[in-house]
């Protein structure tokens, strides 16, 4: 029903075409950390094998792959959380750095920001960047004058300013980034792992993320950049060292390295990129939206979903995107304005009604809010029709909810070991087929996805698009949101530019080019 994907419609095709494919480089500089024989196995399963990694002082580094590639196992290697197995060769300024422990590689300079960040929401500014210089084998007090001095210097080094005295907690994601990568440099860092660090941020939070990195290489201090962002890669860094299945693919330069290029290297397979041709000229509307408003979120949205269409709304972060989403999904209500779905006006109290109705929402925040991360897959795969599951004595029958979670996890080819296991055990790519399963299983007629690939690699994201046109033939309606532009260009229909609450464009893939509509939303 749903084949995997041999297609990657994710982004255009940037810089050079030549025909040959890269090849690996050797600077010939002296490295700051250079490894060898890199091996790590974890129940007789080889994590890494034989890696090779390089990396000069004061550069930008990728490490590039999909995910369950290893990346994750390097870095945590480098960083001292694991132990590599025998005859693995690691070298900080030439010299050996055998036994590394975390403690350790933080003297050496070696600093993570994991995808997390692993702040502490509570604390302050100051304290969360400065907390490390109390840090030590006995109690002392807090000199909070001079982590606020310490705090204050960092901040004005990466030429941000920010108020030394609110809560993390109260900080935008960028913000945290910004707080994330000051505390590292507090900790005299010289090689800095930014896991994924543009996940969450719109264009413009992303674009100031990366001055920042840049200014950090002028200062000496190497950074690591690990990205499915691969426009993002090519821009700000200058090699890429890829990884698959564990193994050394290979360092290329990025002068000349496309991201279809990249993406082959990665996955080792070939992508093609093709604006959709559906012909919808006779089609039935599934939904209307008229005039729809929302005080302070959203206004005047009116626009069309036809049946087997899939409709594009981006925007730049904060224009009322997923506010509107939450509306159509009966989560809020909105102040003035109709919805139909079918020709029926609809009046959603609740998500319930919602569903009950034929609407489905793919959260963009699936960690929090589309999967149960400590239940199992194949309870969080039922967990939206739970009703249809209930036995004569109205509890839930165990066949009939197996059964459910077993043809779903068959139908979206997911990758799992037992549906018992908790779905956080599952990659990013495969948590996210579990939550289109989740929804699948309502029988929408209208599926919103708002954001469905933050945070999954490209190979998946692939796979996860081909799902998405399966169910789009079909006859679902879709309503795809999304602030990467090159994700709605060659997935939708139609796309909607929405901006301040209000949707001020319609576009049609190919006969508008995907450069006028990024100069039109970043405008």
């Amino acid at each position: 029903m749903f084949p995997a994907a041999s297609k990657d419609r994710l982004a255009p095709e940037r810089g050079n075409t030549t025909s040959d494919m890269p090849v690996a480089v050797d600077t010939g500089r002296a490295a700051l950390l250079k490894l060898e024989n890199i091996t790590k196995i974890f129940g007789g399963v080889k994590a890494l094998q034989a890696v090779k990694f390089d990396v000069m002082p004061g550069e930008v580094l990728c490490l590039a792959g999909e995910n369950g590639c290893g990346k994750s196992t390097l870095i945590k290697v480098i960083s001292g959380v694991y132990q590599p197995e025998s005859g693995a060769v690691m070298l900080m300024d030439g010299q050996s750095i055998e036994g590394l422990e975390p403690a350790k590689a933080r003297d050496l300079g070696i600093q993570v920001i994991w995808q997390d960040l692993a702040l502490f929401p509570e604390m302050t500014v100051a304290e969360n960047i400065a907390f490390e210089r109390n840090l030590g084998p006995r109690p002392r007090l807090v000199n909070y004058g001079q982590m606020k001095v310490a705090a204050r210097r960092i901040l004005e080094r990466l030429g941000v300013a920010i108020d030394l005295g609110r809560s993390v907690r109260s900080l935008s994601i960028a913000q945290r980034q910004i707080v994330a990568v000051a505390r590292a440099l507090v900790a005299d860092a010289r090689l800095v792992f930014m896991d994924e660090p543009t996940a969450s941020l719109s264009h413009a939070e992303t674009k100031a993320l990366l001055t920042i990195v840049r200014r950090l290489s002028v200062d000496g201090i190497a950074v690591v950049f690990v990205s499915h962002r691969l426009a993002e890669v090519l821009d700000v860094c200058t090699r890429v060292t890829v990884l698959c299945d564990g193994q050394y693919v290979g360092t290329f330069p990025t002068a000349g390295m496309t991201q279809t290029r990249l993406t082959e290297l990665m996955t080792g397979r070939t992508f093609d990129y093709a604006v959709r041709t559906t012909d919808l000229s006779a089609a039935p509307v599934v939904l209307k939206v008229e005039g729809l408003s929302r005080r302070n979120e959203y206004d005047a949205v009116s626009f069309c979903v036809k049946k087997g269409e899939i409709l594009g709304v981006t925007g730049r972060l904060g224009a009322g995107r997923t506010e509107l989403a939450l509306s159509l999904f009966g989560m809020t209500r909105p102040g003035a304005g109709a919805v139909s779905l079918d020709g029926k006006k609809l009046s959603l109290g609740s998500n319930r009604d919602a569903i009950r109705a034929g609407i489905a929402y793919v959260s963009e925040d699936r960690l929090q809010l589309g999967l149960v991360q400590q239940q199992s897959i194949g309870d969080n795969t039922v967990a939206a029709v739970l009703d249809d599951l209930l036995d004569a004595t109205r509890l839930i029958a165990p066949g009939k909810r197996d059964a459910l979670s077993r043809d779903w996890v068959q139908k979206l080819a997911v990758k799992i070991g037992k549906p018992q296991d908790a779905v956080s055990t599952l990659s990013g790519g495969n948590q996210q087929r579990i939550v289109l399963a989740k929804w699948l299983a309502t029988n929408p007629k209208l599926l919103i996805l708002d954001s469905p690939t933050v945070g999954v690699d490209v190979g998946a994201r692939a796979g996860i698009f081909a799902i998405i046109h399966k169910l789009a033939e079909q006859g679902v309606a879709i309503l795809l949101i999304s602030d990467e532009i090159p994700e709605v260009y060659f997935n939708a229909d139609r796309i909607l530019h929405m901006r301040n609450g209000r949707m001020v464009a319609e576009y049609v893939p190919g006969t508008t080019t995907i450069d006028q509509i990024e100069r039109d939303v970043h405008a």
